[in-house]
Parts: C-alpha cells; sequence; structure tokens
C-alpha cells in the first residue's frame, strides 16, 4: 500500500477513535488507542518513535519524538488543542525532513468533528 492509501486508512481508524472516545482526553489517549485501531488492522505502528538531528556536523541524539510512525510509512503527529497552528504544521515538517519520511498527518482529536483536525503534509524531499 502507498503512501496515500495508508493515510486514508488512518484517518479512517482516527475517525473510528474519535467517535468512539470522543474529545477533551489527553493525547496519549489517543495516540495508544489509535494504534491499537491500526494494529487490529494488520497495520504495523511504531510510538513514541526517536529521531536525531545534526547541526554542523553534531549530532544531537534523541531530539524529537514522533508521536507514532505508521508501517514505517507516514509520521503522524497527534494534538489536543482548540485549533490547529501554522506551526503545528511547520513542526510535522521538519519532523518529515529530519526522519526521511516524505507523507505526514497531523491530527487534532479536540474538535467536535474529526475531518476539521486533519492536515496532510508533504515533505518534498
Amino acid at each position: 500500500m502507498d503512501e496515500n492509501g495508508l493515510s486514508k486508512v488512518i484517518i479512517g481508524a482516527a475517525i473510528e477513535v474519535h467517535r468512539f472516545l470522543g474529545p477533551g482526553l489527553l493525547e496519549n489517549v489517543y495516540r495508544q488507542c489509535l494504534a491499537q485501531e491500526l494494529g487490529l488492522l494488520g497495520i504495523r505502528v511504531a510510538q513514541e518513535v526517536p529521531i536525531s538531528a545534526s547541526y554542523k556536523g553534531a549530532d544531537v541524539d534523541l531530539a524529537y519524538r514522533l508521536d507514532m510512525l505508521v508501517a514505517d510509512r507516514v509520521v503522524v503527529e497527534l494534538k489536543v488543542v482548540e485549533q490547529l497552528q501554522k506551526i503545528h504544521e511547520a513542526q510535522l515538517l521538519s519532523y518529515l525532513r529530519l526522519s526521511g519520511k516524505r507523507l505526514g498527518l497531523l491530527i487534532n482529536f479536540n474538535v467536535t468533528q474529526l475531518r476539521g483536525g486533519i492536515r496532510r503534509v508533504v515533505n518534498g524531499l
């Protein structure tokens, strides 16, 4: 399955989690439940994935953690905020660049309808 197909499955799973739990919980709860939902679909999920950064030749180990890496292809960054901001998209784009991944999903579970809280971010590599 390519990244676009995988992103549709991830979004469907996130909608299922949101329907079941609703808004207003902690990010950690949504992350664990989304990982479980994807696992039930037979999709591999890594949570809290450490990524390193390099600055002028110096490595910065464990600089960041990806909320989720799905099937080793799509980075998923979860939020529970009043409204997604441009800085959240910029953060995800930085994570994509550091991890060498092409597609990321930014999902805000603190909304009444989840579709309004989802952003796709593409790394042009």
